[in-house]
């Protein structure tokens, strides 16, 4: 134990790298995917430390070359949840009463190591396993997972340091406790920050975990696994359980052990949870923490005011970075009618000079989507603005499934501001425009905010300022994250916590103290200093 107040490191984000061609980060990193793509690996489960095989198996794979197979790795169950319960338990006896500062230790390390030789690694995986551009996976799995890892001790420490006033002749303070249990963390199939963050930071404050990864993503969390493993978290404090949604969740739920729900997904299935743990509420040993970020139908609502140019490219941008699988993409925008013509021709042109392909080809700017399943979904809506007298097909509409998931940038103009594809979530290469008539702001404002059920990222464009105070007000509860003159993607840690309200989340905001916070249970202590 070190005998002073510990600082932190103060925490910095994490510089991206630019892979330019001839650069030393470009030719390890395509010594790391070329080594990747050469084997196929075996995946187990993790439980107490130990390496777990069912039996019960899947394919790993890359979504822009489905027949090529990554990993096969194995599935838990009833069973292995039990297991899984039961170490993460043993487990919480000696890792809550670790010292915050050793805890602290094991993120830091964790970060060190991702920043440098395990960068290539992740970038790899995510590359291949999620269809990542270079960009897009630097920024998501080395870049921002590097800064949770960073930032979150730095916010612990400072919630530690929360203090009550003590009065004469008595002692106050408050311990922060780890949740009697453990946390559940479910993580989504597109973002490796997110898959690495939802598990350690309820770690971080003392807490056991049981870890399952989105099934189309777990060769990257497998990667993620075997980093935790090298940073220091202890047998147990993290368990491994990949598999399907209802043999993982259903004996989770049923335990009296559960503390917590660490969740990024679907809106249906964060409900579906809500819902088990209200019918299950009365069996717990106390009341499970429920923390989630899920659906989103993100939205740019251009002023007439509004740079055109700017607003272009924060369309292409926000809406076909990472083929719009971003929970902050956008989805659907409100263009005036006196700015629509020049912001056609410039959006239509930045389309046409999109690259699509393979990730290991770093000149593309567009890979594929993630399964068979996104692919259908993303089809279905397209042909469905093809038929509709509504819907006007721009751009895109084209799709193939013979090798990689390929869905194409697709822009659809409609005349119907609650047609199916302005109201409903897509996840994908889908951009919605509505175009409206200038002396309508109002109503267009108000159709913006009533529209879609969710309230996670939006964007306005204005350069009036005036009008840009207005239209905040007006959509103030739109959006958790809002971004005035830029694409409502791109949220850093430290610097925009992430997160949405209404059918979007819990808005703990991932990316500050607030979602740590969830994860740690206070203890008054009042000590009597003289005679009452």
């Amino acid at each position: 134990m070190p005998n002073g107040i510990v600082p932190i490191p103060s925490p910095v984000n994490e510089p991206v790298r630019s892979y330019r061609p001839g650069s030393p980060e470009k030719a390890t990193l395509k010594s790391r995917l070329a080594e990747m793509l050469s084997e196929e690996i075996e995946i187990p489960l993790v439980i107490g430390g130990r390496e777990v095989r069912t039996g019960k198996t899947a394919k790993a794979v890359c979504p822009h070359d489905h027949g090529h197979v990554l990993a096969t790795y194995h599935m838990a169950g009833e069973a292995e949840v039990r297991q899984a319960i039961d170490a993460s338990q043993t487990a919480w006896r000696e890792w809550s009463e670790v010292p915050w500062e050793d805890r602290a230790a094991v993120m830091l390390k964790a970060a060190e190591l991702l920043a440098g030789p395990w960068r290539d690694t992740l970038n790899a995986a995510c590359m291949l396993n999620q269809s990542k551009t270079v960009f897009q996976a630097e920024i998501d799995s080395a870049c921002e997972l590097v800064d949770f890892f960073r930032f979150n001790p730095h916010y612990m420490r400072f919630i530690y340091s929360q203090q009550p006033e003590s009065a004469l002749g008595h002692w106050d303070y408050v311990e922060y406790r780890a949740l009697e249990g453990f946390v559940f963390a479910v993580t989504p199939f597109n973002f490796a920050s997110i898959a690495g963050n939802l598990p350690t930071a309820p770690a971080l404050m003392g807490n056991t975990v049981l870890w399952k990864p989105a099934s189309s993503a777990v060769f990257t969390a497998w990667q993620l696994m075997r980093l935790f493993k090298a940073a220091g978290f202890p047998d147990g404090v993290i368990n491994f359980v990949p598999g399907s949604g209802g043999q993982v969740g259903n004996p989770v739920m049923a335990s009296p052990h559960l503390a917590g729900i660490h969740f990024t997904g679907s809106t249906g299935v964060f409900h579906g949870m809500w819902r088990t743990i209200g019918e299950n509420i009365a069996t717990y040993r106390t009341y499970p923490r429920i923390v989630g970020e899920t659906g989103g139908k993100d939205f740019i609502f251009a002023h007439p005011s509004a740079d055109a140019a700017a607003l272009a490219t924060a369309l292409v941008r926000g809406a076909f970075e990472y083929q719009g699988q971003k929970c902050s993409a956008a989805s659907r925008a409100y263009i005036p009618k006196s700015l629509w013509r020049r912001t056609r021709e410039l959006l239509l042109g930045q389309i046409a000079e999109i690259k699509i392909g393979p990730p290991t080809d770093f000149r593309n700017f567009f890979n594929a989507v993630i399964d068979r399943g996104a692919f259908a979904d993303h089809v279905g809506y397209i042909e469905h603005a093809k038929a509709s007298p509504d819907a006007e097909i721009l751009a895109g509409g084209t799709y193939d499934d013979s090798v990689g998931y390929y869905v194409h940038p697709t822009v659809v103009l409609t005349s119907d501001p609650h047609f199916k594809l302005m109201e409903e979530e897509i996840f994908g290469p889908v951009l919605t425009l509505f175009v409206y008539d200038d002396a309508e702001l109002d109503r267009a404002l108000e159709l913006c905010d009533t529209t879609s059920p969710y309230a996670l990222t939006g964007a306005i464009f204005a350069d009036d300022r005036l009008a840009a105070v207005r239209m905040a007000a007006r959509l103030r509860h739109a959006a958790g994250n809002f971004y005035l003159n830029d694409k409502p993607t791109g949220a850093v840690v430290g610097q925009q916590p992430f997160g949405g309200s209404r059918a979007s989340g819990t808005n703990d905001k991932a990316g500050s103290y607030l979602n740590l916070i969830r994860w740690t249970s206070q203890r008054t202590v009042k000590e009597n200093m003289g005679e009452e």
